[in-house]
């Protein structure tokens, strides 16, 4: 449109110079190289214009695009912020229960501190004790321990008097020697004193099995390890000690400690164990 202006006004002075007002040549050039300018600068300013409104659009789809986003953000973090507060109550109320248990925990800790503490002198005392008999046995039997005859072990709490059937019984019988009621006579005043313990009395023999005669009061090794350990325990009752804390058990062969093949093995598997142990 500027154009078009531009274009009627050079006809109007045409036209005019037509008419008698003439405009000299130089004024008419200079005009026309300001219009040529000018038509320049408008179609610059034309393809800058351009340029903005396309700028201007793509900036308004990326404003309204963060507006959306930050819509969604402004969203999501009441979202989060009801969460956090929802999880810090929640954290609270944990952490409230949680000192509450610690409280109670310390409590029961230091009754179990104090339980274990008696336990553990409880503990001692029994193995005092046990050490204590053990003691007394050695030397109580401290001959027979020096012929071979009789061995004493502790272990764990378990004391046990190991005795060759030899020193008690004669070969075949089950009924004790008098020398063997002597043996066991020196142990009678400790095994008294033993109250918190139970005493088992084992009767052991070797792989020979029995025969002629002896069948007839003892078919088998069964037999004969079950009387003499009976016989053994019937005394320890008759010299005093509780038959509440004594118990007579059979093993006949099958509880070795050594080897049958020989004279020695044979001899060392037929005894007579006492055993100590903690009641049932």
């Amino acid at each position: 449109m500027i154009k078009r202006l531009l274009i009627y006004a050079v006809g109007g002075m045409l036209m005019l110079s037509a008419s008698g007002c003439l405009v000299a040549e130089s004024t008419y050039v200079k005009k026309v190289e300001e219009f040529d300018s000018v038509s320049k600068e408008l179609a610059e300013l034309q393809v800058v214009y351009k340029k903005l409104v396309l700028d201007n659009s793509v900036l308004k789809t990326k404003f309204n695009r963060l507006t959306e986003d930050a819509a969604i953000l402004s969203a999501d973090k009441k979202q989060l912020e009801g969460i956090l507060r929802a999880k810090s109550d929640t954290l609270s109320k944990n952490i409230s229960e949680l000192r509450q248990q610690v409280a109670e925990m310390k409590v029961e800790n230091s009754k179990l501190s104090d339980e274990i503490s008696e336990l553990q002198k409880a503990k001692e005392e029994k193995v005092k004790e046990v050490s204590g008999t053990y003691e007394k046995l050695l030397g109580d039997m401290k001959n027979e321990i020096a012929q071979g005859q009789v061995t004493i072990s502790e272990l764990k709490g378990k004391l046990t008097v190991n005795m060759e059937a030899a020193i008690l019984f004669d070969s075949g019988k089950a009924d004790v020697k008098p020398e063997g009621l002597e043996i066991l006579n020196k142990m009678v005043g400790t095994l008294k004193n033993v109250t918190d313990k139970a005493i088992r009395i084992e009767g052991h023999t070797d792989v020979v099995q029995i025969k002629g005669g002896l069948t007839r009061i003892f078919p088998t090794n069964w037999e004969l390890s079950a009387a003499r350990a009976i016989n053994v325990t019937r005394f320890l009752q008759e010299q005093g000690l509780d038959p509440r804390n004594l118990s007579a058990v059979a093993f006949a062969e099958h509880k070795p400690v050594a080897d049958n093949a020989t004279k020695e093995g044979q001899a060392k598997n037929r005894r007579i164990e006492i055993i100590l142990v903690a009641k049932d």
